[in-house]
């Protein structure tokens, strides 16, 4: 391993490339954008968030655009990271916490997300993803097995409206939300509010109406549109095409929650 370090996380940038590959092609290795630890966000308690690195949508409101390439990651062993994991042990299961695996998508990389997620059990620790379901089908039973909580970001209800905000379909995240409900995984539901892209009634009544079909949905999250990751557009050299939205007032954001919590929903 490299003395490289990624906020204090050992770095693998020593290897060759021949060695590089192998190891993320077997999960020793993954590409790790950057990591956190943050309370009430990413999922209950103080959670050690791991963003990493590369993702197949390209949503017009990301607020971290700069883990779209999975250039953007630097090579981290997995055993580096989940040391890093029982340093926090700690802190983590005190405030009822545990880790989060995020992106970027963490989808892209199964075989890496595998080991953290069974290492993080093997210690007692929580876990979750934050995905957008999309590449669902690459994950196995197995895998799934280890993850306590999935974070689904369902982005928009109408397939057309999906498509415009992510340049991918809809049906791969509505049926990796209806596995995770066969397989009795819980799972919290986000929504990103977008005043004339996503915060149209129409767009909004089919998520309630998804969400409220999956028995394992212990949560709903509307998100509210802001500009906070415009300048990361910017600076990744990118085409920012919602620099005029305004983002939604409150009282229209309760309206959308109440939308929501009708369909016998918990709601934020």
């Amino acid at each position: 391993m490299g003395t490289d370090t990624l906020g204090g996380l050992a770095t693998a940038d020593g290897l060759d490339r021949p060695e590089r590959l192998a190891g993320l092609r077997s999960g020793e290795i993954g590409l790790v954008h950057s990591w956190e630890l943050v309370t009430a966000v990413d999922g209950p308690g103080t959670r050690m968030t791991t963003f990493l690195a590369g993702c197949p949508l390209r949503c017009l409101y990301c607020h971290n655009p700069d883990t779209m390439s999975a250039r953007s990651g630097t090579p981290v062993a997995a055993a580096d990271l989940l040391a890093r994991i029982r340093r926090y042990r700690g802190v983590i299961r005190a405030t009822g916490g545990g880790i989060t695996l995020s992106g970027g998508e963490v989808l892209r990389q199964p075989a890496f997300a595998s080991r953290i997620l069974r290492g993080a059990r093997e210690m007692g620790i929580h876990t979750a993803i934050d995905t957008s379901g999309f590449l669902g089908a690459r994950t196995t039973d197995a895998f799934l097995a280890d993850v306590d909580l999935v974070l689904l970001d369902v982005k928009s209800g109408d397939p057309e409206t999906y498509r415009r905000v992510t340049g991918r379909e809809l049906a791969p995240t509505l049926a990796f939300g209806r596995r995770l409900a066969d397989l009795g995984i819980e799972t919290w539901i986000r929504f990103v509010q977008v005043p004339g892209v996503t915060d149209v009634d129409a767009n909004i009544t089919p998520i309630v109406d998804y969400a409220a079909s999956l028995p394992t949905v212990s949560r709903v999250e509307v998100l509210p549109f802001h500009q906070m990751g415009r300048d990361k557009w910017a600076q990744a050299g990118l085409r920012y095409e919602l620099g005029d939205v305004e983002p939604p007032t409150p009282e229209r954001t309760e309206e959308v929650r109440a939308m929501f919590r009708a369909a016998g929903l918990t709601t934020y």
